[in-house]
């Protein structure tokens, strides 16, 4: 593990930004090539979930030209990142119907009156949280932001623990 520390050590945390910057649009980017190049329509959750990435952007951009506040940047990043690992379980849990969704997010309760089904379908809204659209080796979109994010977040804090001593 003295090699991981080594390599950590000698990446600048400027660097360290860029990467959160980068990282940030590319997967920003992802979301709207699926949305606009492949037709996959977002459902709320979905756009709940891409704040945090044009947050991060926004803090990465901040932190490479700020030197004295970089290592909050990453921090706040990290927390960041783990909100949105956070919004992609709860997705990911709606998805597998594992706990409702946001009010509207969901299939409805329809009833039993034609005009109360009717009412309740033209509510709700056209790309439902609770299904998905998309899957890879059994995996979803919202599955897949799960493990990415959180594996930023504790790439980053490991970052700053093993760089914890260094001068910047």
């Amino acid at each position: 593990m003295s090699w991981l520390k080594n390599i950590l050590l000698r990446i600048s945390p400027q660097v360290i930004c860029a990467l959160i910057a980068g990282v940030s649009l590319l997967s920003l980017a992802a979301a709207y090539m699926a949305q606009y190049g492949f037709g996959l329509l977002p459902c709320e959750l979905c756009l709940i979930q891409r704040i945090p990435f044009a947050v991060n952007i926004l803090l990465g951009f901040i932190g490479i030209f700020w030197a004295t506040g970089q290592r909050g940047i990453i921090c706040t990043s990290a927390v960041i990142f783990l909100i949105n690992a956070a919004i992609a379980f709860f997705h990911s849990g709606v998805e597998r119907h594992w706990w409702p969704g946001l009010e509207g997010c969901s299939a409805p309760q329809l009833g039993n009156a034609v005009s109360d089904i009717l009412s309740r379908l033209e509510q709700t809204p056209a790309v439902r949280c609770d299904a998905i659209p998309w899957q890879f080796l059994g995996l979803s979109m919202a599955n897949y932001n799960v493990v990415f994010c959180a594996g930023l977040a504790l790439l980053l804090f490991g970052y700053l623990y093993i760089t914890r001593h260094a001068k910047s």
